[in-house]
């Protein structure tokens, strides 16, 4: 009896992990140029006439379609945490949008700045935001609904700042509608460190704050009664979420939805508790990207859809089918 729940409670880890597995090698294989499994593992390991399109092209899009995915799902996770709304993710409540307006001015305003200027833009903007609506909120003592409606507020604002900032410059239109629609078209191995070393500093913090965020679900009052710092958590984890969410935008765009559906389908399939959520939803949120990915590069090539189309067309349904379920919100 013990060994088969043993089996049932790991079953979804061991079932998720292969997934990935098995989606990261279809997306070696996948693309302009259509390769066997046996190419793959040539070039892998040998080089040779695949060598560029493998270990040049494909390779670092895979490790950053995962590292991005996981940021974005573990990022939302946080969100929903803090603000204690199912609702609740990077892309609604402003971060996304504050990289998304700064990354745009960049790329309207001196379309021929150096590379590294973007993402470095893209960060600074969605950090500004939500550290900007962290200080709103502890500034005028904001319960987590209200928080979640000036989020929104934001993100608005700043959708319609960069819809302007396309009709004044419409020249450099192209360039940024690529980069708002979220795709890895481009990246290479310079961006791989970047948010792998974030997730590896930030995952432990979150797990550490996993059974805090357990009792803040209960209520304020119940979490300060048992001894959580409630200021402390909630900054640290949104700090966190932050830091995620805009490093995930600067380096593959605004791919939308990820932080709604990954801890979403992560309660499903693993749990409410916090510790297994966070681990559950950065593996989803990197299975929806790096599929939206391989999905995208392989549908129809040469032509290249954004990444973020195909996470609009699964996410936008599904926040409505929220909306209607959590209507009394």
């Amino acid at each position: 009896m013990s060994v088969a729940l043993h089996r049932t409670k790991y079953a979804p880890w061991l079932t998720i992990t292969v997934v990935i597995l098995l989606t990261s090698i279809m997306s070696l294989m996948v693309g302009v140029a259509d390769l066997s499994l046996p190419d793959v593992v040539q070039a892998v390991l040998h080089g040779g006439d695949y060598d560029f399109v493998v270990n040049h092209y494909r390779l670092p899009r895979l490790f950053l379609a995962i590292g991005v995915g996981a940021g974005l799902g573990l990022s939302g996770a946080l969100v929903q945490g803090v603000i204690r709304n199912p609702l609740a993710s990077p892309d609604l409540i402003g971060i996304s949008a504050g990289a998304g307006f700064v990354a745009t001015l960049v790329l309207t305003i001196s379309p021929d700045a150096p590379l590294y200027v973007l993402p470095l833009a893209a960060m600074i903007g969605g950090m500004a935001t939500g550290i900007s609506l962290l200080i709103i909120t502890k500034s005028t003592n904001l319960t987590p609904a209200r928080m979640a409606l000036v989020g929104i507020a934001i993100s608005a604002f700043l959708a319609s700042g960069i819809d302007y900032l396309l009709v004044v410059h419409p020249i450099e239109i192209n360039t940024a509608m690529v980069w708002l629609t979220g795709s890895l078209w481009g990246r290479d191995w310079e961006q791989v460190p970047i948010i792998w070393i974030t997730l590896a500093i930030l995952l432990p913090l979150t797990l550490w704050l996993a059974w805090r965020l357990d009792v803040v679900g209960l209520g304020d009052e119940t979490a300060i009664s048992l001894g959580v710092d409630l200021d402390r958590v909630q900054s640290v984890a949104l700090l966190c979420a932050i830091a995620l969410a805009s490093i995930s935008v600067a380096i593959a765009g605004t791919i939308s939805f990820v932080g709604l559906l990954a801890p979403h389908l992560a309660r499903l399939i693993f749990g409410h508790h916090h510790k297994s959520l966070l681990v559950g939803s950065s593996l989803i949120g990197a299975l929806l990207v790096l599929a939206a990915d391989t999905i995208a590069r392989g549908i129809q090539p040469p032509i290249e859809l954004p990444a973020g189309v195909l996470t609009s067309i699964i996410g936008a349904p599904y926040f409505i089918f929220l909306l209607q379920r959590y209507k009394g919100w």
